[in-house]
């Protein structure tokens, strides 16, 4: 069963952690710390006719935190007359009304739903031209000190290591200036800009030293995105190649994080090495795997003398010898393959992750984008299908704006070609195209794209789902296209998730009433679609938990095009023959618009099929190094039990 790991601070933890910092649960139960902390102060200061200036920042991070500021203004009258507000950057150039702009962000997530004064909010020009952006910038920090220094200082992290726009480079002496931007910076913006060619190169930031000059200082970061910047930042050396690690010498600066932005931070990843800790499957085999890997072992050839030599004392003392702990390992592990996805018929299952019976069962993939199913578990639905199982698949999202207008074009002109051969009014559909043609043309950058326009990539989109789905042998009935309402903005920036969203998916639900079902269980970045999906599907899940059918529901969960569940989260691995493999990567093929160079890449190079190739291979490396047999790949899944509620305390 997947669950949250629960961190705790203990004694050991100093030894490795060089800034403060709390761990919550989720985002939601740290913000409302901060936001009481923000509060609290706004209303001493208050009482004292003084004015509260606070530093803001602008990301993913403080969004909640906002969130939650405004609710307190309206239910219980937290007033922000008497603050002063100085945001930490902006981009160059960049218009105030553009949606990118953190002058936009600002007035739409705070400052138009509170009561500050318009005279009092401070937010860096992205307007200026070459020549006044030096003046601008120290007339910023003049004001800054004018008002008396910055009470509380928000902060996010990028995964550079920047705080505000501070790149790797920047010295603890810098101040408010124009900076270039980071390579990866660009790649993470390049999701709200619809293109790494349409974001900005440059911002005006707040220098190191006036970040550091703050009375005190919040640091906010949720997800595994953050989790390697934020182990380093707080446990390794201070250096201007990670400038958030020169807060390690602000006096008076905490860091409040979620579970999984903590998990690689020691007392998280190796909780063994910090103090005692409460043994359990998962974290037994965490560790054993971890020991394995440092000594380049297999789990049964693993010794008394590598645990003791390796701070494991506390597990040999729980089991007496290396063996009986390696056996245990070995097993747990060893019971996690199987390649009966779907539970293996008139067979024994007590050591198998499914349930043998019913045969065959009604099974139905969740797919956030129209190419994640065969991008994440493509080998595990052919073989679902191979094995005689009723696979349903369902597209939440259309993915339309994930389709370049050059793509659009080429395909137009390819079915251009055969209109001479089509019987129907051949006059409107040649109509329909030079009007789509039309827009492509006269579309500028950062232009809001035309239903007319997302219609015909969503039709793309749907038609290589279609096409992939045909290959693996799922007929066209079990093929359901969701278009979850909150992705259909026109936008790169989406509606918040809605009742309309969940009725959707319990309506399918209660229509397949599977038996099994497999979504993308993408905690890495909740703020993104596959994060918001995941949510619409587990509050949908409150709706029909006590129905019959779903007591005796599985799911599992998979994971992106990004990143792989850590071995000991894993609770079923399904081994990949080449010829499998083989399957997979000609259904990514289908997906045509996001092959040679995909409107939404990351920062990984890779095509997509590469990329799932490499980490299914890796995979079943890793099982072979532990002593399993050898596979030419695998795809590997976490089981999910629901809890009414989950939905309200997952993100």
């Amino acid at each position: 069963m997947l669950t949250v790991n629960h961190i705790v601070q203990s004694e050991g933890s100093d030894k490795y952690e060089k800034i403060p910092l709390q761990i919550f649960d989720t985002p939601a139960s740290a913000v409302q710390a901060v936001a009481r902390e923000v509060a609290d102060l706004i209303r001493s200061k208050a009482s004292r006719n003084e004015m509260c200036v606070l530093g803001l920042a602008t990301g993913s991070s403080p969004i909640r935190l906002y969130k939650e500021l405004v609710r307190m203004h309206r239910e219980e009258g937290l007033s922000f007359k008497n603050v002063i507000s100085f945001n930490l950057d902006e981009y160059l150039p960049m218009p105030k009304t553009s949606e990118q702009s953190y002058h936009y962000f600002m007035h739409h997530h705070l400052f138009n739903h509170v009561d500050i004064l318009p005279a009092n909010v401070h937010i860096p020009d992205g307007t200026l031209t070459s020549p006044e952006i030096e003046t601008f910038c120290k007339e910023y920090d003049r004001q800054i000190k004018a008002a008396g220094g910055i009470d509380i200082q928000i902060l996010g992290i990028g995964r550079t290591g920047h705080i505000g726009f501070n790149e790797p480079g920047s010295l603890i002496t810098s101040r408010t200036r124009m900076v270039y931007l980071n390579d990866l910076t660009i790649n993470d913006a390049a999701g709200d800009f619809g293109g790494r060619d349409k974001v900005p190169t440059r911002a005006i930031t707040m220098g190191v030293g006036t970040i550091m000059e703050a009375k005190r200082i919040i640091l906010l970061a949720w997800g595994e995105k953050k989790a390697s910047i934020i182990r380093e930042t707080v446990e390794g050396s201070v250096t201007d190649t990670v400038p958030a690690t020169f807060l390690q010498t602000h006096p008076n600066t905490r860091f409040y994080l979620d579970e999984k932005a903590a998990k690689e931070l020691t007392r998280a990843d190796r909780p063994w090495l910090v103090g005692n800790v409460e043994w359990n499957d998962k974290l037994i085999r965490k560790a054993v795997i971890w020991l394995c890997q440092k000594v380049n072992k297999p789990i049964l050839k693993v010794e008394n003398k590598d645990y003791v030599d390796n701070g494991m004392n506390g597990l040999l003392k729980t089991f007496e010898t290396a063996n009986k702990v390696n056996i245990r390992v070995f097993n747990d592990l060893q019971h996690t393959i199987t390649g009966w996805p779907g539970g293996k018929p008139n067979a024994d299952d007590s050591t198998r992750p499914e349930r043998a019976n019913p045969y065959p069962k009604r099974v139905l993939i969740f797919s956030p984008h129209p190419d994640d199913d065969v991008i994440s578990m493509g080998g595990t639905f052919a073989r679902l299908v191979e094995q005689g199982h009723e696979v349903h698949v369902a597209y939440q999202t259309s993915g339309n704006i994930a389709v370049l207008d050059d793509y659009v074009s080429q395909m137009m002109d390819t079915a251009a070609s055969f209109t001479g051969h089509i019987k129907g009014d051949t006059a409107t559909m040649n109509a329909a195209y030079e009007q789509v043609k039309q827009i492509i043309k006269n579309r500028k950058a950062g232009d809001e794209e035309p239903s007319e326009l997302l219609a015909y990539k969503g039709a793309i989109r749907k038609a290589e789902a279609r096409a992939a789905c045909h290959y693996i042998g799922v007929p066209v009935e079990r093929i359901h296209f969701l278009d979850l309402p909150f992705y259909e903005t026109g936008s790169v920036k989406k509606n918040p998730l809605g009742q309309p969203d969940v009725d959707i998916i319990v309506e399918l639900l209660r229509k397949v009433k599977p038996h099994q079902i497999y979504a993308a269980g993408d905690l890495a970045d909740p703020h993104g679609t596959h994060g918001v999906c995941l949510d619409a599907i587990i509050r949908a899940y409150d709706h029909v938990c006590d129905e019959a059918w779903f007591k005796e529901c599985y799911t599992w969960w998979y994971r992106g095009a990004w990143m792989e569940w850590e071995i000991e989260n894993v609770d079923m691995a399904v081994p990949i023959s080449p010829s499998e493999l083989s399957i997979k990567r000609k259904s990514i093929y289908k997906h045509g618009s996001q092959n040679n160079g995909p409107a939404f890449p990351g920062d990984d190079p890779r095509e997509f099929w590469q990329r799932a190739e490499d980490r299914n291979r890796h995979t079943a490396d890793t099982y072979n190094k532990l002593g399993m047999a050898e596979y030419e790949a695998m795809e590997v899944f976490a089981r999910y039990t629901h809890q009414k509620g989950d939905a309200k305390t997952m993100f």
